[in-house]
């Protein structure tokens, strides 16, 4: 498998967007999840990787550490794998403007909400908030700026009246799981790219709400 995208997944919590990815790459021939690192040493990820017989690092932050230091750090730990793909699946840290350009058209991220709308945290709320009728996630590109690079994918999904945030987290999440391991195989395919800070797949510009097949 020397040919085979060397994928690299970062994790801070449960992991189930990892899960979703190792289980996409195992039916993918094309990828080959090479190394999983938390900043959380108690990341059930970690387990999930365990389970795969997948090299795992943890690189936990120093009290006072600041970011760029951190991030010094987490390149290291990084380069270790040599990966072709760096997926964020809930790595709960921003990162620095100088880490993110390092790997700027190799590093992706998946955000629960349709971007540009609701950067940041308690989208599912913000959304119900919002009265909004639909919601969902969206695989992005990671520029320096937060949550805004060029999205590659989204799905959405119905909010209704009965919803509170963690029935709809639910069902953004299944989404997720299905739309991440599909970007990764795009990836793999050598199908996408990032140029000049927009995303193409097959050599045709995407959307700015990413590709859609209708």
């Amino acid at each position: 498998m020397s040919n085979c995208c060397r994928v690299l997944v970062l994790v801070s919590g449960n992991g189930s967007n990892l899960q979703a990815i190792i289980d996409g790459c195992d039916d993918n021939l094309d990828a080959e999840v090479v190394g999983v690192i938390s900043n959380k040493p108690n990341a059930y990820g970690l387990v999930r990787a365990h389970q795969s017989e997948i090299d795992t690092s943890c690189v936990i932050p120093h009290e006072g550490e600041s970011r760029s230091d951190y991030d010094l750090r987490l390149k290291a730990a990084i380069d270790k794998y040599q990966p072709d793909l760096i997926v964020l699946a809930g790595f709960m840290r921003i990162l620095s403007d100088d880490f993110v350009k390092q790997f700027e058209g190799r590093m992706i991220n998946i955000h629960p909400s349709l971007l540009p709308k609701y950067t940041g945290l308690h989208t599912h709320q913000r959304a119900i908030d919002a009265g909004d009728s639909e919601h969902g996630a969206s695989v992005h590109f990671v520029t320096p700026e937060l949550d805004a690079g060029p999205v590659i994918l989204q799905a959405k999904v119905p909010v209704y009246p009965e919803d509170d945030a963690s029935v709809l987290a639910e069902r953004v999440h299944e989404q997720e799981h299905a739309i991440y391991p599909l970007v990764v195989k795009w990836f793999s395919q050598q199908r996408l790219r990032m140029t000049d800070g927009k995303a193409y797949l097959d050599d045709q510009l995407l959307s700015p709400m990413g590709y859609a097949a209708d």
